[in-house]
């Protein structure tokens, strides 16, 4: 890795706490309920720090189910944080316990360490629910009733974990949300203007994609998988300016045409950070996408 590419991810890592700006404006419910609480979950790669978030209200006696979240950030800011007002959205709106995962990045950490991680993490939750996340969350969790999802490069992650799962065998989410995802790090990268530079993606496959024989890998760029079937059902958001908006688009396409269900949503104007494009149509994405959560956890 050259130098100025270790010094720019170096800087994006450690100053994400206070450079990421988004989310403040979009806290619609679920702003009173508690700091999430803080655990460890074992996987290949050491133990990940998750952030669990639920609502002490609860029944206690009623099964909940449980979404896996992946912040964004480019595979570069190790900040769950960043995603802290879609969590407690989801906990307050869709009754479901959130697990925000605190997976390593770059440019400590190199691709497939985060894909794993996620993978490893959703597996844990949906095998070991039953007992620990009953302490943690405070109400019984169903880890049969398991939906996985993230923003940006966090979509890509819940894509990859989805594979991941099929290809195991290991469990099955039962939806994938997947919001403004980045999806293919191996197509040349294009100079459309937009919020997403062709150099931040450009350094993005430097510093965590650095062996480009690799970036082609299923599990590094979803929508370039060679069998798309089996996979569950997904809420796919895209953002008409976005330059990851084609990502998104073609997986939308591929998993229809293996008769995967896919509610994809187009924001209109908008760029990447979608859902603080206009507020008022962020509220009814965001509500389409909770209710796509509690129906997936509320089916049979």
């Amino acid at each position: 890795m050259r130098l100025s590419d270790r010094i720019s991810a170096t800087m994006m890592h450690a100053s994400a706490r206070w450079t990421v700006r988004y989310g403040e404006e979009l806290r619609f419910a679920g702003t009173a309920l508690p700091a999430p609480r803080k655990a460890k979950v074992p996987t290949r790669h050491g133990a990940v720090p998750v952030h669990v978030y639920t609502d002490p209200a609860w029944d206690r006696a009623e099964p909940r189910g449980v979404y896996v979240h992946f912040h964004g950030g480019a595979w570069l800011m190790r900040y769950p944080e960043m995603d802290d007002f879609w969590c407690r959205y989801l906990v307050a709106t869709a009754g479901v316990v959130v697990v925000n995962v605190d997976f390593r990045t770059g440019p400590y950490a190199t691709y497939p360490v985060a894909q794993e991680q996620c993978h490893d993490v959703a597996a844990w939750v949906h095998d070991h629910a039953a007992d620990r996340m009953l302490a943690l969350a405070g109400a019984p969790v169903d880890g049969d009733l398991l939906v996985v999802g993230g923003f940006s490069s966090g979509g890509g992650l819940a894509a990859s974990v989805c594979l991941q799962a099929r290809d195991s065998g290991r469990f099955r989410p039962r939806l994938q949300v997947l919001g403004v995802p980045a999806l293919d790090l191996a197509t040349d990268v294009s100079s459309s203007p937009g919020m997403i530079s062709p150099s931040l993606r450009g350094l993005v496959r430097r510093v965590y994609f650095p062996d480009p024989a690799t970036r082609g890998d299923a599990y590094a760029s979803p929508v370039l998988a060679p069998d798309l079937c089996g996979l569950p059902a997904a809420v796919v958001l895209t953002a008409e300016n976005d330059s990851l908006r084609p990502d998104g688009d073609r997986y939308a396409a591929r998993l229809r045409e293996v008769g995967v269900p896919v509610l994809h949503d187009v924001t209109p104007g908008a760029d990447h950070y979608f859902l603080s494009a206009d507020l008022v149509r962020a509220r009814a994405t965001m509500a389409m996408t909770a209710e796509a959560v509690q129906r997936a956890v509320a089916g049979p």
